[in-house]
């Protein structure tokens, strides 16, 4: 893979939701503050993530390229955090949706948070596809978020390659059960803030200490509505996979 950024896509401004630059995505000291999370990291850690530089050659001219490799990207997360947001702001396509009208019976069951405007709600899954660039085609596959529909994570997760996990910074303990499955299922996966109107109610670094992840996780701040901001997240979610596959490459 020579690169996975797109060169018809324009880069993402400095500064906003969806600049993403590694500075901005890893340099931040972790936070303190009385936040109760997860008991803590999985008791042996990799080495931290560093994103890797790729040193690809251009195809030769003349040869016949081949077909994009498909990759196929989970995108998890709690109830009503933004995943199906996700996956329809940058599907090439016209996504795949299983949404069902939420009634009454899901009042004190299925809380979307105070100020969601939510009416409907994922039963099976999303699904979209975006090209990255002529050697690299991603798959994205939406989870349900909520717990009673855990059965289907396993099958969703077979085959994946890596996870963005979406969280709503003011709804964090509707994240742990996707963090605490990727970590037993030992899949890369990347944590993306959901910007709800371009704000977080905590600091990624609060966010790190609260859900206690290890600094091998990338965390990173996106806006699910903005197609650019979720391709850069998308894009750290590949690189996590790529640096995990060196690894196991070379162990």
């Amino acid at each position: 893979m020579d690169s996975v950024r797109s060169p018809e896509w324009p880069v993402a401004p400095l500064g906003g939701v969806a600049a993403n630059s590694a500075a901005a995505r890893y340099g931040m000291s972790p936070g303190t503050g009385p936040i109760v999370g997860r008991a803590g990291p999985p008791p042996t850690a990799p080495p931290p993530y560093r994103p890797s530089s790729g040193t690809g050659s251009a195809p030769s001219a003349g040869k016949p390229s081949a077909p994009p490799i498909p990759v196929k990207i989970l995108v998890a997360g709690g109830f009503g955090v933004g995943k199906t947001t996700t996956v329809g702001a940058i599907s090439e396509i016209a996504p795949l949706t299983t949404e069902a009208e939420m009634t009454s019976a899901g009042i004190g069951v299925d809380d979307p948070g105070a100020r969601s405007t939510k009416t409907t709600t994922t039963v099976a899954m999303d699904f979209g596809c975006v090209t990255i660039d002529r050697s690299l085609k991603l798959y994205l596959f939406g989870t349900p978020g909520q717990t009673r529909f855990g059965f289907m994570w396993d099958d969703l997760a077979r085959g994946a390659l890596g996870a963005l996990v979406v969280v709503d910074s003011a709804r964090l303990d509707d994240c742990y059960p996707a963090i605490d499955f990727f970590e037993r299922a030992g899949l890369p996966f990347v944590v993306g803030v959901n910007a709800f109107d371009g704000r977080l109610a905590l600091e990624l670094g609060e966010i790190r200490w609260a859900l206690a992840i290890g600094d091998q996780v990338p965390l990173v701040q996106f806006d699910a509505r903005d197609r650019l901001s979720v391709r850069d997240a998308l894009l750290v979610v590949l690189d996590r996979a790529l640096d995990r596959a060196t690894r196991d490459r070379r162990a």
